[in-house]
């Protein structure tokens, strides 16, 4: 064991957009980045395909202060475009300094008083995110080094983000999972480790099974797809628990998708937390025109897309997959590939191995050379994995969400914030906004409300979320995005209305530029 001094008060742990963002808001402090690996960008450099894009406009998806060099260009970024992105604005901003690659954090001690951590009525203690004295050790390999470097901090930001690391893989009963199976199984993780020419070798002529329809699933079947043309390709089985809507573009009938979601107008049909006896019962009037929305949109995609002939039309109306977060962007050529018979669809809330393949729940069985899990992660055990005792147990509420106050602060945590654990259309904004809002926090600026006020607030949103969509335990705030928005603006002194006038409040869309720092009341 090593103990290092620093002249760091914050530690970052992570190196993605959330802990980029952190970092600039937060230079004032000369913070520290523990980045496990050699390279910034996160799940944009180590959880994507060879085909992955962005699934929005380059406008929605920039930091306020660092716009795209062409960002009039209407196609959606590849990934190694948004990670050249990334690196130009670690480099305008002089980021790398703080940067410490191939520093992973294996351990976080805490060091104030354990029998006070989390149950005062003050968060922290007495209400301060900096109070002059180290309150966390943290604990770091470097490099091949096998010796555990502890670094003292006044204050740490968690950035490890939700997906990447951590693979969610399937339960199966006994003798029935992959240890049964001839076949090769690989979680889209490690089909993320290979280069497009692995790639290719693994699924051409190859009959692939790909568990999920997600972005994820549906980005590795059409890929499968690509892999399999000619005369000796393969069909690529996408094995279905769950169907989500997926989207073409972001038009519907002729207008533009913002229209329905992203403006005042459109967000005043939904339900959000905090707002009130009358804007409750307004909300509940108004549930026929928030419904009405919902058919307006999957009209156009029943119209647009064969959802119909594939049997891929979801039972939920489309909002509830918008309010959670779970909206996919179609790749072009994806239906096209499945109308050729390269793609083919079997729905099934369950499923397990066979020598051969995978066996359905109503008895179907599939035959597979490489069966892909494309589940998902689970971004919490990296949490759970290096805090110490009792917050390791505190991460959760019984909900199974983490409940943190304006999507950052742990009530039960002291003088620690969580970024990028909650999400939006536009998950880049999402996380730079709270970074200035946390900036603000240690600046003292304002302070935050008692621990029970917090945990009121955080229990209200997830009621209303739950409310509003069966998947609410991915704490999207999609719909009350502006809300949101406006609760952290008011927080740090500034207006909360941004636009010109009443109009453009009332129905232009809001994006990042409308947060630029500056816009005082």
């Amino acid at each position: 064991m090593a103990v290092m001094r620093n002249k760091s008060r914050v530690a970052i742990i992570g190196g993605g957009i959330s802990g980029l963002a952190a970092a600039k808001q937060l230079a004032w402090l000369n913070p520290t980045i523990f980045e496990a690996t050699s390279s910034i960008g996160g799940v944009w450099r180590h959880c994507s395909y060879r085909s992955t894009r962005l699934q929005t406009p380059r406008p929605d998806y920039e930091f306020s202060d660092f716009p795209w060099p062409d960002r009039t260009d209407p196609s959606f970024p590849t990934h190694n475009e948004i990670l050249e992105y990334l690196e130009s604005y670690a480099t305008h901003f002089h980021l790398w300094e703080f940067i410490k690659f191939q520093s992973k954090v294996v351990e976080i001690k805490y060091l104030g008083d354990e029998k006070m951590a989390g149950f005062t009525e003050l968060w922290s203690n007495d209400g301060r995110a900096l109070n002059g004295q180290p309150m966390w050790e943290v604990g770091v390999l470097t490099g091949q080094s096998e010796i555990v470097e502890w670094h003292k901090f006044e204050f740490v930001v968690m950035c490890l983000g939700k997906y990447g690391d951590v693979p969610k893989i399937p339960n199966f009963p006994i003798s029935r999972g992959p240890e049964i199976f001839e076949g090769k199984v690989m979680h889209s993780l490690d089909y993320c480790k290979l280069n497009e020419e692995e790639s290719k070798e693994l699924m051409a002529g190859k009959k692939v099974v790909v568990i999920g329809y997600k972005k994820s699933a549906i980005d590795l079947a059409l890929e499968c797809a690509e892999a399999n043309q000619g005369p000796n390709g393969q069909a690529c089985t996408m094995v279905i628990r769950t169907l989500h809507w997926v989207v073409p573009s972001y038009s519907i009938w002729g207008l533009p998708f913002s229209l329905f979601y992203s403006t005042r107008s459109s967000q005043f049909l939904h339900e959000r937390p905090n707002q009130g006896l009358f804007r409750s019962l307004l909300s509940r009037l108004l549930t026929p025109l928030k419904a009405g929305v919902s058919k307006f949109i999957e009209s156009y995609l029943s119209w647009k897309l064969p959802l119909d002939k594939y049997g891929l039309k979801p039972n939920h109306p489309f909002h509830e997959d918008y309010a959670s977060c779970q909206m996919a962007i179609l790749p072009e050529n994806f239906f096209k590939e499945a109308d050729a018979g390269r793609i083919q669809f079997e729905k099934s809330g369950k499923w397990w191995f066979w020598e051969k393949g995978v066996v359905l729940e109503d008895g179907t069985k599939i035959e597979a050379d490489i069966v892909l899990y494309a589940t998902g992660f689970e971004g919490k055990k990296k949490l759970t994995s290096v805090l110490p005792q009792p917050f390791r147990g505190l991460i959760e509420n019984k909900t199974g969400m983490m409940p943190l106050y304006r999507g950052t602060i742990h009530p039960f945590i002291p003088n620690m914030a969580f970024v990028g654990y909650i999400e939006s259309v536009s998950n880049l904004h999402t996380s730079e906004l709270r970074c200035r809002w946390l900036a603000s926090l240690l600046k003292g600026q304002f302070e935050l409300p008692c621990v029970p006020k917090m945990m009121n607030e955080v229990d209200h949103e997830t009621e209303v979320m739950s409310r509003t969509t069966r998947f609410y335990k991915r704490h999207c705030i999609s719909t009350y995005s502006i809300r949101h928005s406006d609760d952290m603006c008011r927080d740090m002194g500034e207006k909360k209305w941004k636009k010109e006038n009443w109009l453009f409040e009332a129905f232009s869309p809001y994006n990042n530029q409308d947060y630029k720092e500056g816009k005082k009341d």
